[in-house]
């Protein structure tokens, strides 16, 4: 008889609770003799030879050899090589709109498609990066740029080197153990020599991969790697990381550790497509295409303040713990000049480099675009304006005269004015009795009833003859320094008090001399080279160049045609945080000064005595001196090689210690769709023991070395410009030089003196 469904139901149930109760005892406590096995470790990576890695014939013949020791590239050997950063095409994104980062933010995983796909991973990360540029830049852009910047470098070094066939192997993973601790350490070699054990950590920055340092230290310790070598190759100067880490190093391990200054520099090129960063650093208005190079790239990321910079540097560091390049933190912007512009050719773009200090420390490079804009509105300005416009002229007595009104309105003219009441300042300043400076002035004036006499002054600044050098296609600025002028002259406006004196015509020679060889020199040197000047020689030297445009579109009509002596400054005008300054109201203040005097100076005739000055700076001339091709070789050898670099990339100025040169071209086009192979250059020059004469010799397209001449040229005459390619001489600035019949601004001193109650 069948029984009934229910029961059949109830003993089912019972089984089933009895077979998950079994399973779940043997899942806590296992079956009786048997033992959990862990995973085997992933197995080491063999790597790959590396002529196979980089596409690289078997039968690659280096063009240098490997030094055996401590060596240095030589500056004649150094060169660039070049890799596609693929995140670069949105260098000019910015951040999503209100209404897309709300829906964005509903997503759970990465939209497919770009930009949206960008914003998302921002959004991910808003807490570390609240401003979507920082998240761009710092991490973004930058780490995309990493690995193949890294294997760029590498591939050129092995090229370069030779360092193909069976022997050679690249990233062969190992292991080190630590003696000290007894961990063990896998590592990824970037090239192992089999039969030699020589290893090679190759970097394309001055820094060692932080994350690898502990891994190294093993390596130095372990017994099993004694016969072994490590060479650490650096495409950029040490940092001082580098050089800690390198130190440590050699305390192990001795001269089983060596360095390799192998210097190149980077050029990073980005797909084509996204959303560019634009810059109209130089541009002329209508061209095509936009202004790009190694110096928008350090502009675009430099921050407006110290503040900023130094919060947007510590992303990016944490961001790339592997080690960077060098960026925009080390350059000082603060010197930003303009020191080459090439020649223009219509609808081609014109090539420039800008030079500025650098700070080994990286904490700088704030402020970039503003002075960077500075130098290109002026650069303008100088184009639109007829010369004669170019002075300006604080005087009590010409409040009507000040600057051409529009002059007035840009940023060049203001830099101008405001240089003119520092160097008042300063002037009376150098005066002061309580510096040893001011106390032998005073003490060497002529006197008239026991008190220094002189005469009121007419003080100005104008250009000193700049040095250049034209070749190549454009024009190297070498030096451009300024003058300070000082004469006699008076004014009607009375200041506080009552004159010192009336000077004779021999009291007013003796105390001009007295000012021509105290007060002048030691104000002129402050002018060229005191930060408070800084945003006037920079004006000044975008006038060079300037005045080298005008020379060659009146040879054949350029892209800044339309723009010389148009009179018309409307795209260049006064920019924050100066867009409200006028002209009346700085001569409003210099007045004020004037009238209500500023310093009070205690002299030995028991009197006080104020100091008010009144003047200009004239930059209606601007003389230039073209120097000798043999000079120019001798003193500026790497100049122009540096100079086509820094249109690319961020490069040393090899002129001068601790300078950098950062440039562009105003129709760039930084795209690439794939890593060129570059060609490598000749021997290093050896900094340790010495290492046998390599065989090869360097050449082909990838070396920027530029050959001294054979045979110096002959000297140009001073004053003139010699014309591209030769040394003929044209006159560049006979027409200018008197293009000002009265100097604009003069500079007046009245001193008067103020009774004491002694008296």
């Amino acid at each position: 008889m069948p029984k009934p469904i229910r029961n059949r139901r109830l003993r089912a149930l019972r089984r089933s609770v009895v077979a998950l109760a079994c399973a779940s005892v043997m899942a806590l406590t296992g079956l009786p003799g048997i033992t959990l096995a862990t995973a085997a470790p992933k197995p080491l990576d063999p790597g790959k030879r590396c002529d196979e890695l980089y596409g690289l014939p078997s039968s690659t013949s280096p063009t240098v050899d490997l030094p055996e020791f401590d060596a240095s590239r030589a500056k004649s050997q150094w060169d660039e090589y070049e890799y596609v950063n693929p995140a670069k095409e949105w260098d000019g994104l910015g951040p999503p709109s209100a209404a897309k980062e709300a829906a964005l933010a509903k997503l759970t995983k990465a939209p497919a498609t770009q930009p949206d796909r960008v914003w998302w991973r921002w959004l991910q990360q808003k807490d570390k990066y609240p401003k979507f540029e920082d998240y761009r830049d710092a991490k973004f852009i930058t780490n995309s740029g990493n690995d193949p910047r890294g294997k760029a470098f590498e591939r050129k070094v092995i090229k370069d080197h030779g360092l193909v066939g069976p022997d050679w192997i690249c990233q062969k993973e190992v292991e080190f153990k630590d003696p000290d601790t007894g961990k063990t350490y896998r590592r990824k070699l970037d090239a192992y020599n089999t039969r030699t054990k020589q290893i090679l950590e190759i970097k394309s920055n001055g820094s060692p991969d932080r994350r690898e340092i502990p891994k190294d230290l093993a390596w130095a310790k372990d017994p099993n790697w004694k016969d072994s070598r490590a060479k650490f190759v650096f495409a950029e100067p040490q940092k001082a990381d580098a050089k800690k880490f390198l130190g440590d190093m050699r305390q192990i391990a001795g001269d089983r550790v060596t360095e390799y200054n192998y210097r190149s520099d980077r050029v990073e090129l980005a797909p084509k497509g996204g959303q560019r960063a634009t810059s109209g650093l130089l541009e002329p208005p209508g061209q095509s295409g936009t202004t790009r190079g190694g110096a928008t790239d350090l502009i675009r990321e430099s921050r407006p303040t110290p503040k900023d910079m130094a919060e947007y540097l510590n992303r990016r560091n944490v961001a790339n713990p592997g080690g960077l390049p060098r960026g925009p933190g080390g350059v000082d912007f603060s010197t930003l000049d303009l020191k080459y512009i090439g020649k223009p050719v219509k609808g081609k773009g014109v090539d420039f480099a800008f030079d500025a200090n650098e700070d080994p420390t990286e904490n700088s490079g704030w402020g970039g675009k503003a002075k960077a804009q500075l130098i290109s509105d002026a650069f303008f300005t100088w184009l639109a304006l007829s010369p004669d416009k170019f002075w300006v002229n604080l005087n009590p007595d010409e409040p009507d005269r000040i600057m051409d009104a529009k002059f007035g309105k840009t940023d060049a003219g203001r830099v101008l004015l405001e240089a003119d009441l520092q160097m008042k300042h300063d002037f009376y300043k150098a005066m002061d009795p309580d510096t040893d400076l001011g106390k032998r002035y005073w003490a060497a004036l002529p006197k008239q009833n026991g008190y220094p006499c002189m005469p009121g002054l007419r003080n100005w600044i104008e250009p000193k003859t700049a040095q250049v050098r034209e070749q190549d296609g454009g024009i190297y600025i070498l030096d451009t320094p300024l003058l300070l002028k000082s004469t006699a002259q008076t004014t009607i406006t009375p200041g506080p008090g009552t004159p010192i004196c009336t000077p004779n015509e021999a009291e007013t020679k003796a105390a001009q001399r007295v000012i021509d060889q105290m007060i002048v020199p030691a104000v002129e040197k402050t002018i060229n080279t005191a930060p408070q000047y800084a945003d006037l020689r920079r004006v000044y030297t975008a006038r060079v160049a300037a005045e080298y445009i005008r020379q060659q579109d009146a040879k054949a009509p350029t892209d800044y045609h339309k723009i010389i002596n148009s009179g018309d400054v409307s795209r260049w005008p006064l920019r924050a945080p100066n867009q409200n300054w006028t002209r009346e109201a700085l001569f409003n203040k210099y007045r004020y000064i004037y009238t209500h005097g500023e310093f009070e100076y205690k002299i030995p005739a028991n009197g006080t005595v104020q100091v008010y000055l009144v003047g200009g700076v004239d930059m209606s001339k601007q003389p230039k001196h073209n120097v000798s091709k043999a000079r120019f070789n001798a003193q500026h050898r790497y100049l122009p090689r540096q100079a086509q670099t820094s249109v690319k990339t961020l490069t040393d100025n090899t002129d001068m210690t601790g300078q950098v040169l950062l440039g562009a071209n105003t129709a760039a086009d930084d795209t690439g769709t794939s890593t060129p192979t570059p060609t490598p250059t000749p021997t290093p020059t050896h900094t340790g023991k010495p290492t046998p004469a390599p065989t090869h010799s360097g050449g082909g397209s990838g070396s920027t070395h530029t050959p001294a001449p054979a045979t110096p040229a002959p000297s140009e005459p001073g004053g003139d410009l010699a014309h591209t390619g030769n040394d003929s001489p044209i006159g560049l600035i006979s027409g200018i030089a008197a293009a000002l019949a009265v100097v604009g601004g003069a500079l007046v001193w009245w001193i008067r003196r103020r009774k004491t109650a002694q008296e």
